[in-house]
Order: C-alpha cells, then structure tokens, then sequence
C-alpha cells in the first residue's frame, strides 16, 4: 500500500512511496493499453519502474504519460525494430525507424557489446530513434556486462549557445561506465547544469535547485526552477566549455549514423529527442591488462575518492552511480518514491479511465 511522505511544509503536491513491483505492473498495464506489444510494454515498464527505483523520477515514471502521447501522435511506432543499414568491422549503423527508445537503446547496446566480445570494442551509431528516458540505463547495462562504455544522445535545441539567449543546442546527455565488482562507476549527465528533467521534478515538489541552474528574464543566475522554465535558458555545465561540447557531440553523432542534427530536429518541430541520433560504445577493459589488475587500479581508485574529506561530515565524497546503488536498496525496502498526482494519471492509463493526457512534469 502506498505510504504518504508529505513535506514539511504541507504542499498539496504530495509524495507517496509504492513498491517496485506495483510501480512496474501498472506501468506495464498502461502501455499495453496504449498499443504495445507484452515484449516491448514490459521491457519498456521494467526500464521505467527500475529508473525511479534508482531515484530518477523525471524519466522514470514521469515520463509515461508524454510517451503514450508521443504513441498516440504517431511520434513514436511500438511496433517498429532497428535495421542494419551498414557495417564496417567493428562499426555498425542501424535506423530505429522512431521505435521506442528504450528498446531501440537496449538493442544498440547489446549489440555494441556483442561486438566488443569479438573486437575489444563495439560502436552502433543509431538514427531515426526516439528518446531514451534516463541515458544511464545503457551505461548499466554495460558495466553490468562486465564492459566499459561510453554513449551519448543528440536533441533538439534545449539550451542556449553560449553568448545566446534562445535554445540553440541541445543539452545532449552523455554516460560513462567502467565495470567494477563492488558496484560500478556510472557518469550519467547531461550538458546542461541540470536536466529539463531534474528541473520539472524540482518545480513539481516546490524546491528551489542546489545551485544557479539557468538565467532569469534579466540575465541573472537563478536556482528557481520555474523562472528556468519560463525563460527557457537553462544553464549549460561549465559555461562555454558544456556549450561547445554539446555542439561537437551533436554533429559527431549525427555524421556518424547518417541521421538528424538538433537543427533538423528543431525544423521538424516534434516531440522531445524525435528522430534523434545516437552513439553507444563499448570496450573490454582488459585488453592490455589482466582482470585482476585492473581491478585492483579502479579500487584503489575509488578508495582515495571515497576518502576525500567532505565539507560536511554528513555528505560524504561519493562517486558516480555510488548514491543510486543506496537508492535502490532503500527503496525496495520502502518502496519507490513517486509524485501522487503523476502516479494517478499513470494509474488512470493502466485502468483506461483517463480523460486527456495532461504533462504534469514537463521533462
């Protein structure tokens, strides 16, 4: 049964906590109901479910409503498979054919990892697919394969150029796993201080950002995720130096599967990551060095991270992918934690009583 965690200051937007395995069945009913197939509507329900178990709501559960909208207005085809368009050794392009995301990722990945297994690395450049929820996923899905990646997506225009005061670059996200047996190191950012995302989630429970995460209307550096959205100047990570990656990841990865750039994308006005291009690289990490030794460098690696001395004693230096193994564990202890109002809608899909599909979090 659902637990409330209200917030202190009693908003109406309310959290509640659910188990994993409730979160998942409807999810699951609610995309069969929107047309998927059982394969594709549990694969898809499990990435979602498992998404805000790992504590990333915004393309967890948060994100099913505008994926059955996107369904429902032809944007995303759930009957459609990857296509091999070409191939060059370890190098392969493949056309998603605007598949949904997860499945079109899953596959890229298992692929690239398949032909790491023959190569020591693996490349799948995808085109025409659609977006990928949380990016991460595909990283854990390498290094839980035993096998460093690298992968990246490209989107519309969803941030400012650097200098600019309009979207003129997406904030392209991109993740990096390097296996490890005591839990694996995974680097899942985007280019933008925070993601469109993490930013809806924050105006949803009624929270200011960490730190300065956009531009207010006069120029000024704001932490008010509302403000952000309203002006639409997100600030990209690092200033000029995420600005300028962005744009570089965009055309490398648009050149490499034959596929759109943000530019396109944006002429073609759609949904969020439609037609979009992406990269997923895989790598055997002991090529040139035994299992055991490289091991051994990557914990002793993590051991002097984890024993920089924190400015606060009760945040502790961790590293990337550290905090979600701890979120998942507590919550499938206690359940996940999901906003009421998003998890009504979603129960409402599962059971066909919706009316309209209302964006509730606007990732």
């Amino acid at each position: 049964m659902p637990v409330r965690t209200a917030d202190e200051a009693g908003d109406e937007r309310m959290s509640i906590r659910v188990s994993y395995d409730e979160v998942e069945a409807t999810i699951r009913r609610a995309l069969l109901r929107a047309g998927l197939s059982d394969e594709v509507a549990s694969e898809c329900a499990r990435t979602h479910a498992s998404t805000s178990l790992d504590g990333i709501e915004s393309h967890g559960l948060n994100r099913v409503p505008r994926f059955i909208d996107y369904v429902r207005k032809g944007w995303v085809d759930p009957s459609a498979t990857p296509e091999l368009v070409g191939a060059h050794g370890a190098v392969e392009n493949y056309d998603g054919h605007l598949g949904p995301g997860i499945t079109n990722a899953r596959f890229a990945m298992g692929r690239a990892i398949a032909l790491a297994r023959e190569h020591g690395i693996g490349c799948i450049a995808l085109r025409n697919t659609t977006h990928w929820m949380r990016g991460g996923t595909y990283a854990w899905q390498a290094a839980e394969a035993g096998m460093m990646a690298l992968c990246w997506t490209n989107t519309e225009s969803s941030m400012p150029l650097w200098g600019s005061a309009e979207p003129s670059v997406g904030n392209n996200p991109i993740c990096i796993a390097v296996p490890r047996s005591e839990g694996p190191v995974v680097l899942d950012m985007a280019l933008s201080q925070y993601s469109w995302g993490k930013i809806g989630s924050c105006r949803l429970q009624g929270v200011q950002l960490p730190y300065p995460g956009g531009f207010d209307a006069q120029g000024n550096l704001t932490s008010d995720p509302v403000t952000i959205e309203e002006t639409r100047r997100i600030l990209p990570t690092g200033y000029w130096k995420g600005s300028g990656m962005a744009l570089a990841l965009d055309l490398v990865a648009a050149a490499l599967a034959n596929g759109k750039s943000g530019s396109q994308m944006d002429d073609e006005g759609r949904g969020s990551c439609t037609g979009a291009c992406q990269v997923f690289v895989a790598l055997d990490p002991y090529l040139f060095g035994s299992e055991e030794e490289v091991q051994g460098m990557v914990n002793e690696r993590i051991a002097r991270a984890d024993a920089a001395t924190p400015l606060d004693p009760d945040y502790p230096v961790t590293y990337p992918g550290e905090r979600t193994l701890q979120t998942r564990e507590r919550n499938l202890r206690e359940g996940v934690v999901v906003d009421e109002m998003i998890w009504q809608q979603v129960c409402g899909l599962a059971e066909g009583t919706e009316g309209s599909i209302e964006d509730l979090s606007a990732v």
